[in-house]
């Protein structure tokens, strides 16, 4: 049985002083506020995206906050691809100590519509992605008997709507995979769990943002009557991503102002 230590004050235990994280899809939006929130906490954070040229802008962007980033550009859809930069990371900068499963895409379109290779294109980004990056880094933390990973779901993790069925299906897999993967490691040290957001102000959501009906709707049904702010889910990577979380695994953390609690 692993030891967990409870040395240190409790701000102490939220520090990620000395930790190497890696986020996916992390050039901008969500993933790029957490990637922050990590870095701010003490973490050596590794950005990683598809395109070199927004990762490099990202970089920047916290570089000029006084935060340390490195980048890895890799498509973590190709196995190949994924393992080959695990090692990269791991030979040039140390362990992977916390992997935020970030990367994905959204695709609106009516279910009888949906093209097979639409489909395979979402789960894939989604969902395989986060099966092979976290099969891939679980290996070296299984061997070092510590880890940290955060799967990010979606309020489409429990909840439906028309024209998202791909991505709905993939985000409510997510949580079945976030607790397979804890149902597997948690002996092993290993803490897995699953941020749910609900409907924030990002780049992806600009146009239902500038939808006045969809906005009304969405401040009607949420009880915080409001759109989220991305950084109102760096708190609770934080948190899952530090040893103040070391007996929580295999959980969902929703965080969406309330929309799951109501009908």
């Amino acid at each position: 049985m692993s030891e967990v230590s409870t040395k240190g004050n409790i701000l102490q235990r939220f520090s990620l002083d000395g930790k190497i994280a890696l986020v996916t899809g992390s050039s901008r939006g969500i993933g790029l506020s957490l990637a922050r929130a990590l870095a701010e906490a003490g973490a050596l954070v590794v950005l990683n995206g598809r395109n070199e040229e927004q990762l490099g802008v990202a970089r920047r962007q916290l570089h000029d906050l006084g935060l340390s980033m490195e980048t890895e550009c890799f498509d973590v859809t190709d196995e190949v691809a994924v393992e080959e930069s695990i090692q990269r990371i791991e030979s040039s900068l140390g362990p992977i100590d916390i992997l935020i499963n970030n990367a994905g895409m959204q695709r609106r379109v009516p279910l009888t519509d949906v093209e097979l290779s639409t489909w395979q294109e979402v789960l894939n980004t989604n969902l395989t992605s986060a099966f092979l990056v976290g099969r891939t880094v679980a290996r070296g933390m299984i061997s070092r008997q510590r880890g940290k990973i955060i799967n990010i779901g979606s309020v489409q993790s429990s909840l439906a709507r028309p024209s998202i069925a791909p991505y709905a299906s993939s985000k409510g897999a997510m949580v079945m995979l976030t607790r397979s993967m804890c149902a597997e490691w948690s002996a092993d040290n290993i803490q897995v769990n699953a941020i749910a957001p609900g409907y924030f102000n990002t780049e992806l959501t600009r146009a239902l943002v500038d939808d006045e009906e969809f906005s009304r709707w969405l401040c009607q049904r949420t009880p915080a009557n409001r759109w989220g702010r991305v950084e109102e889910l760096q708190g609770m990577a934080v948190m899952l991503a530090s040893e103040a979380s070391s007996f929580i695994t295999g959980q969902v953390m929703y965080v969406d102002g309330g929309m799951t609690a109501v009908v």
